[in-house]
C-alpha cells in the first residue's frame, strides 16, 4: 500500500537515525523528529502482519496441502515433498518480519506509547508482539527472544518453545493491562483512519479479544501434554469464551484496492501471483477439493455435480469451466488430472495470463488474521479431549456457521464477479447433511479438525500446520491429506514429515552458524524434529 510503503520508508529513516544516537545528540535540529511516534509506525506494523505472513504461507501451504503449484521445478516441488531449497531466504519471512519488518519499530512504537501515555498503542503493540512471537516459534521452535534488539550484539542464542510461550503470554498481559489503562490524550481518530488501525480501527474492545485468542490457540497446541486434559484443555475454553463473540469480531487487514501498491497480498497482482518460470502457487489440492465436495465424513467422490452439498464449495474455489467437474492438484505430481480443467484459487485459469480474484483472493478483501469459526473449532477439539460431546458438538456446529459468515463477510468483495451470499436455507441443508455429524454421539475428532481444516484453508497457515503436526499427520485425522511415501518425501528426511522450518538463511546461516550448530540446524534432516508444543 502506497501510503504504508511511505510510512515504512519513514519509520525506517527514524530508525536508522536511532542507530545514531551520538551524531544526533550534537547535531538536535527540531525541524527533524528524532524519535519514532507511535502513530506514524501503528500502520506500516500491521502492514506486515499480512505482508509476512502471506510470503511465508506460500511454501507453508504446500506442507499442508492448502495449494501447491503446477510447475515441475525442483523450486516450488521441493517444499511439497516436506524439503527447503538450500542457502534460500523462502520460507524466512515471517522470521524477518518479527525481527527486522516490525523489529525495533514495534519496540520504538511500545515505548513511546508507554513514555508518553498513549496506552493504545502500547497495547496494541504488545498485542502484535505476542502474535508475531508465537507465529515465529511455531514455524521455527527456537527462536531469539529478549535478546533480538541488545546493542553490540553480533550472534544471538535462541530459546525453546517453553519458553517462548511464556513470553507470549507475559507480553499478552501487558497488552491487556495497557489496555485498561486510559489515555489522557484522546487517541481515537487517529486510530481510526488509514493511516492507523488498519486491523481494528482503534476498538480496543476486539484487541483484547485478539489477545485472548493468540491464547486460545496457544494452548490448542498442546493436545500431547498430560496436563492437557486437565488444566490446558479448560484454558482453550476460558479464553475462546473471552475472545469473537461472532464473525464480526474476525482480525483482519484492511484494503481497498484504490491504487497497485494498495491491494491484498493474495490477490491476483500479490505474492500468489504467477512466478515467469512457471505456477509456483496457487493451485488448490486434492486435499481442500475433497472436502469441499463430498469427502468430510465420507469415502466416495461425488461425481455428480448437480449433488455438491457444500455451499462454500462455489463461494471459495472458482468454478471450473465447461465440465463443471472440481479437480484438485495430488502434491507432488506436480501436474492437474488430465483432461480436467484446473481449479485455481481465483488467481489463474489455464491458458490465461491474470484473471479477476475470487474469495479472500480480490485485490479488496480483507487479509485474515484469526477467526471466530477457527476459534470454535479450537473449542470444540478441547471440549471433545475432555469428553464433553455434548458441548464439543455445539461448537463443532458454531464454527461450521462461523466460517458460513466468514465468508459473507469477507469472501464477496467488489472486485470482479462474485456468487451471491451463503442463504440462511443452503446453512440448513448442509448441517442436516451427511457431511456433518448429526449428534454428539456421532461426532469424530476428525469432523472438528476436518471442518477447522476448511475454515483456515488459504490463509492460517501456521495454524493449519500446528494442527497436523500435534496430530502428526494422521490419516484417521486428516482424511483427505495425500500421504507421501519415502519416495515422494525428500531423501534427506529418510521417511519423516516435515515439523519446522529452518530459520532464516541470510540472518542466521550466514551470521549465527554457532548457534545453530548447538540446536542441530546443520543437520540434513533438522526439518523433520519435532516441536516442543507437540511432544508428550
Amino acid at each position: 500500500m502506497l501510503r504504508f510503503y511511505k510510512l515504512s520508508a519513514m519509520a525506517a529513516v527514524l530508525l536508522l537515525m536511532g542507530s545514531c544516537k551520538k551524531y544526533l545528540d550534537i547535531n538536535s535540529n527540531p525541524a527533524v523528529p528524532q524519535e519514532a511516534k507511535a502513530e506514524f509506525l501503528l500502520a506500516p506494523l500491521v502492514y506486515q502482519m499480512a505482508n509476512g505472513t502471506s510470503q511465508d504461507n506460500r511454501v507453508i501451504f504446500k506442507v499442508t496441502q492448502d495449494m501447491i503449484g503446477s510447475s515441475t521445478e525442483t523450486a516450488s516441488t521441493i517444499w511439497e515433498r516436506h524439503g527447503f531449497p538450500s542457502a534460500s531466504d523462502v520460507g524466512g519471512v515471517i522470521w524477518r518480519m518479527t525481527y527486522v519488518d516490525m523489529g525495533l519499530n514495534l519496540e520504538n512504537m511500545i515505548n513511546d506509547g508507554i513514555a508518553n501515555k498513549k496506552y493504545e498503542y502500547a497495547a496494541i503493540g504488545y498485542a502484535m508482539k505476542a502474535w508475531a512471537y508465537q507465529q515465529t516459534t511455531d514455524l521455527h521452535g527456537p527462536i531469539i527472544l529478549d535478546e533480538a534488539f541488545t546493542q553490540g550484539m553480533l550472534s544471538f542464542p535462541y530459546h525453546d518453545q517453553l519458553e517462548v510461550y511464556a513470553k507470549v503470554r507475559e507480553w499478552g498481559a501487558l497488552s491487556l493491562k495497557y489496555m485498561n489503562m486510559k489515555s489522557p490524550i484522546d487517541q481515537s481518530a487517529k486510530l481510526n483512519s488509514v493511516t492507523g488501525d488498519n486491523l481494528y480501527r482503534g476498538d480496543m474492545l476486539k484487541w483484547k479479544k485478539f489477545v485472548y485468542g493468540i491464547f486460545a490457540l496457544q494452548y490448542s497446541h498442546l493436545i500431547n501434554k498430560p496436563e492437557f486434559n486437565a488444566q490446558y484443555a479448560d484454558s482453550v475454553i476460558k479464553y475462546t469464551d473471552l475472545s469473537f463473540s461472532n464473525s464480526g469480531d474476525d482480525a483482519t487487514v484492511f484494503f481497498s484496492a484504490t491504487g497497485d501498491t494498495d491491494i491484498n497480498p493474495f490477490g491476483p497482482y500479490g505474492t500468489l501471483n504467477v512466478s515467469s518460470s512457471g505456477f509456483y502457487y496457487g493451485v488448490p489440492t486434492t486435499n481442500i477439493v475433497s472436502y469441499l465436495t463430498g469427502r468430510t465424513r465420507g469415502d466416495t467422490l461425488i461425481t455428480d455435480t448437480s449433488k455438491y452439498i457444500d455451499p462454500r464449495l462455489k463461494r471459495m474455489l472458482v468454478p471450473p469451466a465447461v465440465t463443471g467437474m472440481y479437480a484438485g492438484a495430488t502434491p507432488t505430481k506436480s501436474a492437474l488430472p488430465a483432461g480436467v480443467s484446473p481449479v485455481f484459487a481465483g488467481i489463474l485459469t489455464a491458458g490465461v495470463t491474470e484473471m479477476p480474484g475470487y474469495y479472500i483472493f480480490t485485490e479488496n478483501a480483507r487479509y485474515p488474521i484469526m477467526s471466530f469459526a477457527q476459534l470454535q473449532f479450537a473449542k470444540a477439539e478441547a471440549l471433545f479431549k475432555k469428553s464433553n460431546f455434548a458441548a464439543a458438538y455445539e461448537s463443532y456446529k458454531s464454527g461450521i456457521r462461523g466460517h458460513m459468515n466468514f465468508i459473507n463477510l469477507y469472501g464477496r468483495t467488489t472486485t470482479g464477479p462474485q456468487p451471491p451470499a451463503i442463504s440462511e436455507l443452503e446453512i440448513s441443508r448442509y448441517l442436516a447433511s451427511s457431511e456433518v455429524a448429526q449428534s454428539a454421539a456421532d461426532l469424530k475428532i476428525a469432523d472438528i479438525m476436518g471442518q477447522k481444516y476448511i475454515a483456515q484453508w488459504g490463509w492460517a497457515g501456521i495454524e493449519q500446520w500446528c494442527d497436523l503436526r500435534k496430530y502428526r499427520y494422521d490419516a484417521n485425522v486428516y482424511r483427505n491429506y495425500y500421504q507421501l511415501s519415502a519416495t515422494e518425501l525428500v531423501a534427506d528426511n529418510a521417511g519423516k514429515y516435515a515439523n519446522r522450518f529452518r530459520p532464516r538463511y541470510n540472518s542466521e546461516y550466514v551470521w549465527n552458524e554457532k548457534e545453530l550448530i548447538k540446536w542441530g540446524g546443520l543437520d540434513k534432516n533438522y526439518m523433520t524434529k519435532e516441536l516442543w508444543f507437540s511432544q508428550p
